[in-house]
């Protein structure tokens, strides 16, 4: 069947824009004029135009997922129906790409859809882990209490991650100026000198020498160089985009001397919170452990679930393949074994996530203390190197001058 997007006027005068299936032009307008729209276009759609919304239309910031989620469950536990709580959610969303989402999700629930087979409509705005766990809720009738959960664990996550943030973009933007003063220092700055060094005459330092030689390299090669950088950096992307490359890449990530800990912590924590609430919410263990192998975010620990994931569709307790995996340290294994023996996995898995969520602020501090002085020993060493490197000939000349 044909498909037309559209773009209408609802009821208080807002675009909306939309996609919709219908035989001819004539039947799209009826169908909009039922939902009490006044049609200003209808076009038929392009292929391209069709993948678009299969693959989602577009992301949204977490926090805008969060807020959604968040007042769409005080709506339900109101007592306000599904679709009158998305038609109050169509004027209460900021973000436009989520707005005409809602806005679509709505006219599929209308028509007869589930909640959960419209948000997996759209998989760049709602994860597997967002539609599983409404499907949960949609088969329990707990949806308000499940959407809840969702925003709380949104916020958690949202919260991990601008902690790993915080503590990497201070050394980052710390090395970026660096990098810059010292490129500034070597394409301008030594050059002047060397003219200098020049009009004076005399043998001058092996530093001096050295950097000198290093300015001259640089100013011929600049090109070159920012050529091969672009191409390294884009032959690296597209390597980390294998599943191999992604793998090795994360591998070698957790193995890191100083940041490795941490990152390992941050995984740790969210399979942990991804497994419990999942698990809590009523997602059998097959599905849960399924969806936090597609949502871990690193393809070591997914290729660790995804193990026990086999191991345990052949009866064997968790806990066993997780340990055998190596990447999960053994606090965590042990917890989860009780956890099932005692029948309260999910609360066990909440403690390993509110521990090692306090882990994780306690590695971002010690990260920040330990690289604060590790980068003023970097930025001392370089720039003061070219520093000196450039006044030793002066301090001679001056020496000279002195006798």
């Amino acid at each position: 069947m044909p498909t037309f997007q559209y773009t209408a006027k609802d009821k208080t005068a807002q675009t909306v824009n939309g996609i919709i299936e219908a035989a001819n032009e004539n039947e799209v307008i009826q169908q909009l004029h039922k939902r009490e729209l006044t049609v200003v276009s209808v076009k038929l759609t392009k292929k391209k135009t069709i993948a678009k919304r299969q693959r989602g239309g577009g992301r949204v910031k977490m926090d805008d997922l969060v807020v959604f989620s968040r007042q769409l469950a005080t709506l339900i536990d109101s007592g306000i129906p599904l679709v009158g709580a998305l038609r109050i959610l169509i004027d209460q969303v900021e973000a436009p790409a989520l707005k005409n989402v809602v806005f679509m999700i709505r006219q599929d629930v209308e028509s007869g859809l589930s909640f959960c087979d419209s948000l997996a409509r759209y998989p760049r705005m709602f994860s597997t882990f967002f539609v599983s766990m409404v499907r949960a809720g949609e088969t329990s009738g707990m949806l308000d209490d499940v959407l809840g959960r969702i925003a709380t664990y949104l916020e958690k996550m949202a919260a991990l991650t601008r902690k790993v943030k915080s503590s990497l973009i201070y050394p980052a933007v710390v090395l970026t100026m660096a990098i810059l003063i010292t490129a500034v220092l070597l394409l301008k700055v030594v050059p002047t000198f060397k003219g200098i060094f020049d009009m004076l005459g005399g043998n001058l330092p092996l530093p001096t020498l050295i950097l000198i030689a290093i300015s001259d390299l640089l100013r011929r090669m600049f090109i070159f160089v920012v050529i091969g950088i672009f191409i390294l950096v884009f032959l690296f992307k597209r390597y980390i985009n294998t599943d191999k490359g992604r793998y090795n890449f994360d591998k070698m990530t957790l193995k890191l001397p100083v940041v490795g800990e941490l990152f390992r912590k941050v995984a740790v924590a969210k399979f942990s919170r991804t497994l419990s609430t999942l698990v809590r919410s009523g997602v059998s263990i097959l599905d849960a452990l399924n969806i936090v192998a597609r949502t871990s975010g690193n393809k070591v620990v997914e290729e660790a679930v995804s193990n026990s994931l086999h191991s345990v569709r052949e009866g064997e307790p968790i806990a066993q393949p997780l340990t055998r995996s190596g990447v999960f340290p053994p606090m965590v294994t042990a917890m989860i074994a009780v956890g099932e023996q005692t029948g309260k996995l999910e609360i066990m898995l909440t403690k390993i996530a509110d521990f090692y969520d306090e882990q994780v602020d306690a590695a971002v501090a010690g990260l920040t203390s330990m690289i604060e002085p590790l980068v003023i020993a970097f930025l001392g060493i370089i720039i003061g190197g070219i520093v000196i490197a450039l006044f030793l000939p002066i301090f001679q000349i001056t020496q000279l001058i002195s006798r």
